[in-house]
């Protein structure tokens, strides 16, 4: 699944970059007739929902010349959000110190899901502590990885 993550990429990267917005990630979920591609960008200024009306038009017409993706899918394009998905070494490094849960493609001490302050980022492994332990998972075992907001009362 990483190389075809990696070709999205390639494909998507340059239209979004091109119409002044960062690409913070991609999501595909091969599901048959219900899969789903979910584009995340970022911008300082901000993301509208007609930002991402223009990128959805925009990629959608490189996605059907290079047409990538067999078969039917739903294309979405979305600011990452406050719960936002991590994906990058460099992503999870400047989120140092929030909150935040991982699932793991293979379960590690009988368990796949994990959430706690996310400690930092030493080489290609993450730290999180939870319940004063601290685990540190490499991020090829990753699933997926969300902030989890904290409000203050």
């Amino acid at each position: 699944m990483a190389n075809k993550d990696a070709a999205l990429k390639a494909l998507i990267e340059p239209v979004v970059t091109a119409m002044g917005f960062e690409l913070w990630g991609i999501d595909y979920l091969a599901q048959g007739k219900h899969s789903r591609l979910v584009i995340y960008i970022e911008s300082a200024e901000g993301v509208t929902v007609d930002d991402c009306a223009s990128i959805s038009r925009q990629v959608s017409g490189v996605l059907d010349v290079e047409d990538p993706i067999a078969g039917e899918y739903r294309l979405e394009v979305s600011s990452p959000g406050m719960d936002r998905p991590l994906f990058t070494l460099e992503q999870f490094a400047s989120f140092k110190g929030s909150h935040i849960k991982l699932k793991l493609s293979t379960p590690f001490d009988g368990r796949r899901k994990f959430q706690g302050q996310l400690a930092g980022v030493e080489g290609d492994e993450i730290l999180l502590h939870l319940d004063g332990q601290e685990y540190c998972f490499p991020i090829e075992s990753i699933e997926q990885a969300r902030v989890v907001p904290q409000f203050d009362n």
